[in-house]
Order: structure tokens, then sequence, then C-alpha cells
């Protein structure tokens, strides 16, 4: 008699289930488990090819056409198939803690060539400069224990929105306009709130939190944040602001802008942090590293935003400014603003802004074992596609994770032995794939 299944093999064909609704159309579930299982099983390299081969090694060229149409021409919603993954890491999450804070942050994809969707010379946070790359803003779902990428949207260069040949040939849709960054976010933040997902504050960094649109942004959907901001950013000192309008003239319509002059004006976030006393300053633990505690010192003051308040006619409101200055740097390294409550407490406003550190965590794992970067087609639904079976894929390793202590592999996924000689496309070398 067989062997009946394992409790991780019935929670996968469940988890396949939900996602094969998510699809569509019935030809499509044995695909989707080939592209899962192919994402999931040890592998150097997670393009359709190689995963065709280590999933059905005796029929790798028909396995491969299926996985490659699946996932690049087929009509799927990856929207639908994200929120199936999403919720499913949600409820493993919300076993241990609820959602933390929404993660704001993008990813970048380089890439060599100029034929990829979206590609362009622009900065890639994984190589730490500017070069050829496709780069994706998501939003994350994390508390302490886990995180779960909710949304995720390619980035498209304004020279690929405004050239309707390149948009052709790569399937942008008609409705796919140019947008920045930060406005790709606040529309995606808008739509998981439409979605009914828990609230809780918008973390990201300085590309994001520098720009008072998205800052604004944020607070007009009723969200707090916690984001950082760049040391030059100008701030009102605490218990100061712009001064008043001018008094009334007695002709024509009375002033109601603020004003600033030379001797009142804001100052960057730096120098408040440089005027600060020596006794403003605590040190502060806030997670287990691979070293043991983190550990820091900070500083926080209530200050107004200043950006453009010359053009207002009231003060901004006040917020917390954060300061990081470890006591083996020359000067701070990190600055953010948080409109959440005065009365939180420094410790809780250190762990919430450090929550940012689990996506790290998530990309790491997504790029490195999972393939997110590894996608060869150059179309727009076969990038999102491919993205979003990735995170699909990843959502049930966090889920099974979290159901463990220690976290065990998934003993049930196992490849097959290739055939002898078998070498993927790309691969130097005689020996290809049949």
């Amino acid at each position: 008699m067989a062997n009946p299944p394992s409790k991780p093999r019935l929670r996968f064909e469940e988890y396949l289930e939900r996602l094969a609704g998510a699809v569509g159309h019935a030809d499509r579930r044995e695909p989707l488990r080939a592209y899962l299982t192919g994402l999931l099983l040890p592998g150097e390299r997670k393009s359709v090819e190689p995963m065709a081969a280590r999933v059905d090694p005796r029929r790798t060229r028909s396995r491969h056409q299926s996985m490659h149409h699946f996932v690049a021409t087929s009509p799927w919603d990856d929207a639908e198939v994200l929120a199936v993954a999403r919720d499913h890491a949600l409820a493993a999450m919300d076993r241990h803690a609820p959602v933390g804070a929404w993660v704001v942050d993008d990813t970048g994809h380089p890439k060599k060539g100029k034929h990829s969707v979206g590609v362009a010379r622009q900065y890639c946070g994984v190589l730490g400069k500017q070069d050829n790359c496709q780069v994706a803003v998501s939003v994350s779902l994390v508390n302490e224990t886990m995180s779960v990428p909710a949304a995720y949207r390619l980035y498209l260069p304004e020279s690929w929105a405004k050239d309707a040949e390149r948009r052709r040939i790569a399937g942008v849709p008609g409705d796919v306009v140019f947008e920045t960054k930060w406005r790709i976010a606040l529309r995606e933040i808008k739509r998981l709130l439409g979605e009914g997902l828990p609230r809780a504050p918008v973390l990201a960094d300085a590309g994001y939190g520098d720009t008072t649109g998205f800052r604004d942004g944020v607070r007009a959907l009723g969200l707090s944040y916690a984001v950082g901001i760049k040391p030059g950013t100008t701030l009102w000192p605490p218990g100061t602001g712009p001064l008043p309008p001018s008094p009334y003239g007695g002709q024509g319509r009375p002033p109601t802008r603020l004003r600033r002059d030379k001797k009142h004006r804001p100052l960057t976030a730096k120098a408040i942090a440089r005027g600060l006393p020596p006794d403003a300053w605590k040190t502060l633990r806030w997670r287990e590293g691979t070293k043991g505690k983190m550990s820091s010192r900070f500083a926080r003051v209530r200050v107004r935003a200043a950006h453009r308040d010359e053009k207002r006619h009231r003060p901004r409101e006040e917020e917390w400014l954060l300061i990081e200055w470890p006591a083996s740097e020359p000067a701070p390294t990190k600055y953010f603003l948080s409109n959440v409550p005065e009365d939180v407490s420094l410790e809780d406003l250190v762990g919430l802004v450090k929550l940012r550190w689990r996506i790290e965590r998530d990309y790491e794992e997504l790029k490195s074992e999972l393939g997110l970067s590894h996608y060869e087609g150059r179309g727009w639904r076969g990038f999102h596609h491919h993205a979003v079976l990735c995170i699909a894929a990843y959502a049930f390793l966090a889920a099974e994770r979290a159901r463990l202590s220690p976290p065990q592999a998934l003993a049930f996924l196992r490849a097959a032995a290739l055939p002898r000689g078998f070498r993927p496309r790309g691969t130097p070398g005689k020996d290809r794939a049949p």
C-alpha cells in the first residue's frame, strides 16, 4: 500500500487548487503546478527551460513549451494570483502577530540589451549604481515574524512609456502610462486598502519618504508613516514654524500665505541633529541579528516639514524626526519622518522603522533561491506572471516555515534526475537540450 501523502503535500495541493481557481482555465492547472514546483526545487537557474528539465526530464521540450506559454502568453490575472498567495501567507502571519507595517520598496533586475520591457539605464539597488536594469515597485506586509509581498509592479521609464513601437512589441497595456515610482506605490496602496487588508503604518526609504507628495498621499489615505528622508531635507526645529501672512495693508485681498525671511528659515535635518545636546541620544537594541542584538544611538524631536510652505496657508502638522547616529560614526547615518501619535515611545518608534529589514530577507531569497531575476522573456505579461509565481512559491514556503521550529525544507518536492548531457540554452559547451 502506498504511503499516505504528508501534511505539507496536502497543504501544497490545497494551495494549488486555490491558485488554479485564480488562473482560470483548467488547462492551466498542470503548467501552474510545474512552474511552482520548478521554482521550489533546488537549482541554480530558475528560467523556464532548466525548470522544465528538473520537473519533467524525459519530456523537456514539450514541458518547456507548456510552461513558457503559461507564463509568457496565457491571459490570467497576476493580481488575482498574488491575492491568493498573499492571503495564504497572511493566515500564517496572523498566528504569530498582526500586520505591523506596509513596506514600500523597489528592486532592480540587472539586464543586458535594450529589448526587455522597461529596461533602461537607471539606479539599480542590487548593484548600488546606475546601470542597465528593470525596476519593480513593491508593497509588502510585515511583522516581526515574517513578511510577504502584496503588490509588485514594473516601473516603466518615460523613454518606454512614450515609445509606441517598443510598447507594442513588449505588449505593454494601453492604459499603462508613465508614473513615478512613488505614484505607483500610492496607487497600489490604495488598491490594497480597497481589498480590505489590515491597516498599518507605511514604511519606506528616503527614495520615497523624501518626496512630500508621497507622504501627503499616504496621510490622505488615512495611514500613518515612518519614512526615511535625506540629511538635506528642510524642517522647522522644535517650537518654530513659518511666519504668519504679512499684515493686511488695506488694499486688495488680505495676504494668506505663510512666510520666511533671511533670518527666519528652516534648518536641514542634519543641522537639527548636530544641534541636539548629548543627553538627547539614547542607545537602543531592537532585534536579533546574525551577530547578536542590533543596537545604535537614537534621538527624536518634534518638527514641521518645510517643503514649499511659503505657498501654503497653514503650517504643516508637527511630526517626529527620528535620527540614528551610531557611536562609531562621525555623523548621523539615517533620518526618518513619522506622523505616528505623539505619545509613541522611542523604543516603539525605533522598532517600527527597523521593521523594514524584513523585506531584505524576502528579496534575497526571492532572487537567490526562487529565481525572481531569472526570467528571460521580454514582455510585460511574462515579467509580471513570473514575478507573481515566484512570490506565490515564496508565500507557500514562508507559511510552511511559520508552522515549524526550526524551519525545514519541503521534503516532498524532489527533482528527477536530469538526462545525461543536459545543458539549458545559454550554457557554454556543445551539449544542448534536446
